[in-house]
């Protein structure tokens, strides 16, 4: 295998097929003592932006704008 001017490298089919490495999946260079490890890399949202919004357009549903503030003020009571 070579590296391109560009710096590219193509990975046999076999060993796209094996790790599903389809197009457009990310990988992860990783440093070893023994060179780079190619890793499929991990592509996973980080939590808060997995529930980002979710309540969006509910607040009013759920607490009147009206009745927020009487809500707090009951509960800093107890």
């Amino acid at each position: 295998m070579k590296i391109s001017e560009c710096g590219r490298i193509t990975i046999p089919k076999r060993f796209r097929d094996q790790y599903g490495l389809d197009p457009g999946v990310e990988i992860d260079l990783v440093p070893t003592d023994d060179g780079l490890l190619i890793r499929k890399g991990v592509n996973v949202e980080h939590p808060v932006e997995c529930v980002s919004g979710i309540l969006d357009g509910i607040e009013d549903a759920v607490f009147p704008v009206e009745s927020v503030g009487k809500y707090i003020d009951e509960i800093r009571a107890t």
